[in-house]
């Protein structure tokens, strides 16, 4: 058996994790290595950025039959790779296939025999790993209770996982490919990863909601770059100033969470921000913020000692503009928390690393040279060196005018020249005569080689120079990268201060945009509560805003009191699509911290979010759009709880009438049936008149009615679009026909079916002729056939029957 399966060969277009969150253009593509292990619905999982060489690890968690936990971190990490054990459970297994045969995402999935996830094995390569963050005076004996201080042992099925995840990055030397076999895969730093609290949303309701929408670049030169964001919520929330602030702030997007200690500690820092009177400080830190580069690269490249000269300038850009941040941070109100971690966790070793770099490198002359330069008065071996190398020029004049004393009368001028790792050599023209090889030879000078008309010799003068200056240009090298060494040395031993600037760094940003985002387009501070509540006043849609000239806001009342299953009827168009989807968002950005756009908001922490909005394209996945649409309604039957938020529009649309009305007042009962603290928040837009008309509902507290405004000017259908309670009592799909060009003709032949098949009337069909005409036919055919003379041979009557009767007889029937 082959200790490697690939289950999948050929790798999709994987999710790119968008391209603001990948590191500087002019690093390596980043990989994400995620291994998982699924025991008695216990999931274990740990993955490795190949971006900053951090290993993640998520502690056992309890998952449902259908993984939804493991597909939502794979959603939001979109891992590269996914290493799992061919034994395994059958919810995995099948889970495994669906990601396998998934069109739009499709992982290279590795499999290993279970072997390899066995706990002393995998305890056993955690232990041998590549740990540069370790200190060095740890022992291999106390490798295991350090060790234990940063991931939790007692987490059997995560540890496994690990296993697994160490052995493929063993074997397939990730990040140090080109490096000696001696040196392991590094592993800068452990952090833990979790999903506690974290609000439940699927990829529809992602996709519906419009929160992420990825689009083609426009310009040709950067196609092959990947895609931009277009139009969407985290397109007009992103103002963050570093792509780290934007690389967190889609995570906040993809984990929405209900933890009212992360969202209060989010909403302070916005609400300080957002008062004009501290506009200048949030500039200063934004300009602070530009300069913060990519500290996991830049450190895993000291490790490796592959640093140059601007990884330097990047470096000291980055804790230069930390400190700034810092010093502005601290004449803030520390009664912030993350102010106060701020001015805690930037500490003067950040100074100490500035004030360092800065003695020491030399940025121009790195540049100028391309490679790393020291300032002088830093080495004062280095400084004579350098004065040598300065001095050199004059010197060798000196030198090549004596030289040209003892050469022979020919040669009319001569040089010596210093070449780096061959040494000082004398050069003279080339002469007419001097063809071949054995031409070259001059009496007492051992010739080099010859370039450009010139050649080149090695005199006794010049093995003087050798001997007595030596390789000048080799040994300021070296001595240099001495001195870098020791820098690096020096920086790596206060690294862990560098790791909280990238994490406290890109937080402020995010609050920071976020805050940017509500002054702009002028949102509030919502209430959070931890109940099962919504209660909007003047809310508003936060992309259909930005493109309308004038939008009308609508309240939005909801709770055990106030009706908890919210059914809202009207005309096509009137609004109710964009009144469900601008309740859905407004729910959402209150859950990632965010103000929301409207007067007031007080919103309950919900624990999901479910949507059966717009149908999915269904080729790909073998099934029927009604079958989706029917999977995407059983997942808010089937998982809501009384604090999650149901959003339904049309459904029941995708078969025959009454089978869709009667699922959809099915399903409506199935919630009102409900205790009332059991209940979800339910927002259902529909068409089926009928499911109200008829009384198909019980008489319930929890339902409340809702309709969107409008009113016929003439026979002009004008939209209002304010909501009210009610009942829509006409579809006005005449109206909206016409509005969307249909001939009058049609219409009006339309509204006189629907008026017969109200009334219960005969439906007749316009391609038959009247009644008048068809007697008067049937007079026309009678007086002909008296007309016949049957006695008559010529005359046939099957042909009269055929041409005159049956004709007469198909019109009337």
């Amino acid at each position: 058996m082959t200790e490697e399966i690939y289950v999948n060969l050929v790798r999709g277009d994987v999710s790119s994790r968008a391209a603001s969150l990948n590191g500087d253009e002019n690093e390596g593509p980043s990989e994400v290595f995620l291994s998982v292990v699924v025991h008695q619905c216990q999931v274990g999982l740990s993955f490795y950025d190949s971006r900053d060489c951090t290993l993640h690890f998520m502690p056992d968690t309890v998952d449902n039959r259908d993984l939804h936990l493991l597909d939502r971190v794979i959603q939001e990490i979109s891992p590269h790779v996914v290493i799992t054990s061919a034994k395994q459970e059958r919810n995995m297994a099948e889970f495994i296939k669906r990601l396998g045969s998934n069109p739009d995402y499709r992982p290279e999935i590795v499999v290993y025999p279970s072997a390899d996830f066995g706990l002393e094995v995998s305890k056993q390569r955690l232990m041998s790993a590549h740990l540069p963050f370790l200190p060095a005076s740890v022992t291999e004996k106390e490798r295991i209770p350090y060790l234990s201080s940063c991931i939790s042992l007692d987490s059997v099925t995560m540890l496994r996982s690990i296993g697994g995840l160490l052995k493929c990055l063993d074997r397939r030397r990730v990040g140090v490919e080109l490096e000696d076999s001696s040196v392991g895969v590094p592993i800068l730093q452990l952090l833990a990863y979790t999903l506690t609290d974290v609000v439940y949303m699927d990829r529809d309701t992602y996709s519906v909601l419009q929160i992420f929408k990825a689009e083609l670049h426009p310009s040709v030169y950067k196609l092959q770059s990947g895609v931009k964001e277009g139009l969407s919520l985290f397109g007009i929330l992103n103002h963050c100033r570093c792509k780290y602030g934007s690389k967190l702030l889609r995570q906040w997007f993809h984990r929405p969470t209900r933890d009212m200690n992360v969202l209060r500690r989010r909403q302070e820092v916005v609400r300080f921000f957002t008062s004009p009177r501290n506009s200048d400080v949030m500039n200063t830190l934004q300009n602070f913020l530009r300069n913060i580069r990519n500290i996991p690269t830049l450190l895993y490249k000291m490790s490796l000692s592959h640093t140059k000269g601007s990884d330097w300038r990047n470096l000291y850009k980055t804790v230069y503009s930390a400190v700034g941040i810092r010093d502005t941070v601290r004449s803030l109100p520390q009664t912030i928390q993350l102010f106060r971690e701020i001015s805690k966790d930037f500490t003067d070793d950040l100074d100490y690393i500035a004030t360092l770099i800065s003695k020491v490198v030399d940025f121009e002359g790195s540049f100028a040279e391309n490679h790393f330069t020291i300032r002088p008065n830093v080495d004062p071996a280095i400084d004579e060196k350098k004065r040598r190398m300065m001095g050199l020029s004059d010197f060798l004049t000196d030198v090549a005018r004596a030289e040209l004393e003892n050469l022979d009368s020919r040669f009319s001028t001569c040089s010596v020249i210093y070449i780096p790792l061959i040494g000082f050599l004398l050069s003279v023209p080339r002469l007419p005569d001097m063809v071949e090889k054995e031409n070259f030879e001059i009496a007492g000078l051992d010739f080099i080689f010859v370039s450009e008309e010139r050649l080149h010799y090695r005199s006794a003068r010049t093995k003087e120079l050798d001997d007595m200056l030596g390789d000048l240009h080799c040994d300021i090298r070296d001595m240099e990268t001495a001195v870098m060494t020791q820098l690096q040395a020096a920086v790596l031993q206060r690294s862990n201060c560098l790791y909280k600037i990238l994490s406290r760094c890109a937080e402020l940003d995010c609050l920071m945009a976020l805050a940017k985002a509500s002054q702009d387009y002028g949102y509030c501070s919502p209430t959070l509560t931890p109940h099962s509540r919504l209660m909007l006043h003047q809310s508003r849609h936060p992309l259909l805003e930005l493109c309308t000239p004038v939008f009308v806001s609508n309240p939005c009342i909801s709770s055990e009191t106030e009706g908890k299953v919210k059914v809202l009827t009207g005309p096509n168009s009137s609004g109710k699509s964009i009144y469900l989807k601008q309740v859905g968002l407004i729910v959402f950005m209150a859950l990632i911290g965010s103000d929301v756009p409207a007067k007031e908001a007080e919103i309950g922490l919900v624990d999901a979010i479910f949507t059966r909005m717009h149908s999915r394209e269904s080729v790909s996945v073998g099934l029927s759009t009604f079958m989706i649409d029917l999977n995407q309604m059983a997942q808010g039957l089937n998982h809501s709880t009384g604090m999650s938020l149901v959003l339904v529009d049309e459904f029941g649309k995708g078969t025959n009438t009454v089978d869709g009305l009667s699922l959809l007042a099915a399903c409506l009962n199935h919630w009102l049936c409900k205790a009332p603290a059991e209940c979800p928040l339910v927002f259902l837009a529909t068409n089926f008149h009928s499911v109200l008309q008829l009384g198909l509902l019980p008489c319930s507290q929890l339902l409340s009615l809702l309709t969107l405004e409008t009113t016929v000017d003439g026979e002009e259908l004008v939209f209002l679009y304010q909501l009210r309670e009610g009942i829509c009592q006409s579809s006005y799909a005449a109206n909206i026909a016409t509005l969307a060009g249909l001939p009058p003709a049609l219409v009006q032949r339309g509204v006189e079916v629907s008026d017969l098949y109200r009334t219960g009337r005969t439906i007749k069909r316009i391609d038959q002729p009247s009644s008048n005409e068809q007697i008067s036919r049937c007079e026309r055919v009678v007086e002909k056939f008296l007309t016949l003379d049957l006695d008559d041979p010529s005359v046939d009557l099957q042909d009269f029957l055929k041409e005159e009767l049956l004709p007469t007889v198909g019109e009337v029937l």
